[in-house]
């Protein structure tokens, strides 16, 4: 092999993106190695690959073939360092701590091959802040892959400020290869989506605690009037409002501008644990059927 050809993958983290991106890398073909830190978060991990291959069968959009061929090419493993071992990606999929991340680049730092290519899954955090840390900042790369992996088609392709040209052009081309359609940006806080994405949620947060209308009002004006397939409330519980006051906090942080300082209702509603879906309740409440939530209370 020469150059930055890629063939064995590793994915850190089988929770729903880590899962995810293994599924995608295994079903194109590739030798894929997930770990975790527990086995049971790696047979949680497994099932719903399974199940998300099911569905994909069910819908006629794969054969049997293609389920029993990806299945073949994912592996499993509680060693980070032999996960690493012989790869010539590694995709850090873990939870979005910058703590928790940094300490996983310290170890694939020191244990994967000279070539390999270290990318992070992160939607926030410095690509630049990681790299410092490794022995091969200009093979530290943002591959910021959309929930759910196996569907949404956008693969944010971040450069920090020594990744080279042609670990980027790698990256952009693997993520050809695995059917997205990759979008090369700098390393910024909050990228290009959540940049965008994450103050037009803080603003209707905003709007909802003004009283200018309720939940459904302001998801359903911006779903008929802006096209948008959901509507911003809505769509902060299905990313969880934790993540979504994250990142409110690193681009208030990064650019230290008022007008990214996140909702105080969305700060209390972290704190009291109303988290959205994953938590069964957020601006809607989903414990009677996730599938058609209603809204969780009055907020106006």
């Amino acid at each position: 092999m020469s150059g930055l050809e890629i063939r064995k993958t590793a994915v850190i983290g089988a929770g729903t993106m880590g899962n995810g991106i293994a599924h995608i890398l295994a079903m194109h073909g590739y030798s894929t190695i997930m770990t975790d830190i527990n086995t049971e978060a790696l047979e949680r991990g497994l099932d719903t690959i399974s199940k998300n291959l099911g569905r994909m069968k069910a819908r006629e959009k794969i054969d049997e073939a293609v389920v029993a061929s990806t299945l073949q090419n994912i592996r499993t493993t509680t060693s980070l360092t032999e996960a690493v071992a012989g790869s010539d990606i590694v995709i850090e999929a873990a939870t979005e701590d910058e703590l928790i991340k940094s300490e996983i680049f310290r170890t694939i730092d020191a244990a994967a091959q000279d070539r390999c290519i270290l990318a992070t899954n992160t939607s926030s955090i410095s690509i630049t802040k990681l790299a410092a840390i490794t022995s091969r900042p200009e093979k530290v790369i943002g591959m910021h892959f959309f929930n759910p992996v196996p569907v949404m088609k956008l693969v944010e392709v971040i450069k920090g400020f020594s990744t080279s040209q042609e670990v980027s052009d790698a990256v952009m081309s693997l993520s050809r290869k695995l059917g997205k359609t990759p979008v090369e940006v700098n390393d910024f806080p909050g990228f290009v989506s959540n940049r965008i994405l994450m103050p037009m949620i803080n603003e209707a947060i905003f709007t909802l605690s003004e009283g200018v209308a309720g939940v459904a009002e302001i998801d359903e004006v911006m779903k008929l009037g802006m096209a948008h397939p959901m509507g911003p409330l809505l769509l902060a519980d299905f990313i969880g409002l934790d993540v979504c006051l994250h990142i409110m906090k690193v681009l208030h942080d990064g650019f230290g501008q008022p007008k990214y300082a996140p909702a105080l209702l969305l700060v209390k509603m972290v704190a009291a644990g109303q988290l959205g879906r994953k938590s069964g309740s957020g601006f809607y409440d989903y414990t009677a059927d996730p599938r058609a939530p209603s809204v969780a209370r009055n907020f106006v």
